[in-house]
């Protein structure tokens, strides 16, 4: 089965600036990734093509690197994920792309578990470049019920495998 999932933002900005952006993700001072409210994207030799790490359980490697274009990872589901910088007149478009394949059991965890958490991640971290380049906090994307209940499941099965903690 096929998995695709495209998030675009609109940056009133210069490539060059938000090609900065992208290249410092994963690094200490990330002006992309939504690391104040989701688990910190995280490489064991920065943003360079082999480096390997992820986010939260999420594994990968970065598969390609084009700084100021375009960071393209391996792993999680087997195809590719990305963030890309395009260029157009007078603003820049960034996008991040997920594409793979998967059997029934990964597309129904991806459906059901997954998407909905990603989406929310990537539209955190594009408010979060948009709210640089404009000056103003953006407001973040509405967290419904169900991903709020994800991410307290979450919370609570990393507390219950905490030494000390219970099972």
């Amino acid at each position: 089965m096929k998995i695709f999932n495209r998030h675009d933002r609109i940056i009133p900005a210069e490539q060059d600036a938000v090609g900065a952006v992208l290249d410092s993700l994963a690094g200490p001072e990330d002006a992309l990734w939504p690391r104040e409210v989701w688990p910190p994207m995280v490489l064991d030799s920065g943003l360079t093509v082999g480096a390997a790490g992820g986010h939260g359980p999420v594994k990968y490697r970065v598969a390609e690197y084009v700084p100021g274009r375009r960071a393209a990872f391996q792993g999680g589901v087997d195809g590719r994920h990305y963030f890309e910088v395009v260029p157009r007149e007078g603003h820049v478009i960034i996008r991040h792309d997920l594409e793979g394949d998967c059997d029934l059991g990964m597309w129904l965890k991806w459906t059901f578990l997954v998407k909905p958490l990603h989406n929310n991640l990537i539209e955190d971290g594009f408010n979060k470049v948009e709210s640089r380049f404009r000056g103003t906090a953006v407001k973040p994307p509405h967290w419904g019920p169900y991903v709020r209940f994800l991410r307290w499941m979450i919370r609570r099965a990393a507390r219950k495998g905490q030494p000390g903690q219970g099972k």
